[in-house]
């Protein structure tokens, strides 16, 4: 072959490579990988909030004002035509002749301080006096204690005071020793002896009653 015909050989290869080569570039798929990758983005969208159910509103029942009730006017009495009276005055007397007359306001004044005034209180009658009793009377012969023989040897002396009841008959019906002279030897003597003592009772009035009486007894060796 001759170097003319190996050399347009070569060129027509070369025609054919460039164009099936530019025929690929037609195609979407040898494209595609030639584009640069794009991120993907992907975001969380929250749901909606659910709806709560409300319940309609209950109709209000309607209430009627009660309707008025007529009320039938009575027809008024006529007024009662009443006569006024004056108030009675205090009654008034003509005085005697000679006699001065007395001021009608003055005595209705001392009714009225009369109407008014406290009740006068009675005063309750002052109580009897009453008498007390009587022991040393000359008629009634009471004897005098006994002085113990103990007490005279041992020079005892002094004054008893005996609180002695005395009843309505006149009898000593309680003796006790208000006052003791200091030995008791004496003060029993005192008491044995008053004990059998006749009295003149207590009087209220007229009447006899019974009383408490003191009786003074004194021992004494002095003679």
């Amino acid at each position: 072959m001759s170097r003319g015909a190996h050399a347009a050989s070569i060129a027509v290869s070369v025609a054919l490579h460039a164009a099936a080569f530019g025929v690929l570039l037609q195609f979407e798929g040898v494209q595609k990988p030639r584009a640069q990758a794009v991120p993907l983005m992907v975001s969380l969208v929250a749901p909606p909030p659910l709806r709560q159910k409300t319940e309609p509103p209950k109709p209000r029942p309607v209430t009627h004002a009660p309707l008025p009730v007529p009320q039938l006017q009575r027809p008024e009495p006529p007024p009662v035509l009443a006569a006024q009276t004056a108030a009675p005055g205090p009654a008034w007397t003509a005085p005697p002749p000679g006699a001065e007359p007395v001021p009608i306001v003055a005595a209705a004044t001392s009714a009225r301080a009369l109407a008014f005034a406290p009740p006068a209180r009675v005063a309750a009658p002052a109580p009897v006096p009453i008498v007390p009793p009587v022991f040393d009377a000359a008629y009634l012969q009471n004897p005098p204690p006994a002085y113990p023989a103990m007490s005279k040897r041992r020079g005892e002396q002094g004054r008893v005071v005996l609180r002695v009841f005395v009843s309505a008959n006149g009898a000593a019906e309680s003796v006790e020793v208000r006052e003791s002279c200091g030995h008791e030897r004496l003060d029993r003597a005192a008491h044995d002896a008053v004990h059998n003592w006749r009295f003149v009772p207590a009087r209220q009035g007229d009447t006899p009653v019974a009383a408490w009486v003191l009786v003074p007894i004194t021992f004494s060796l002095r003679g």
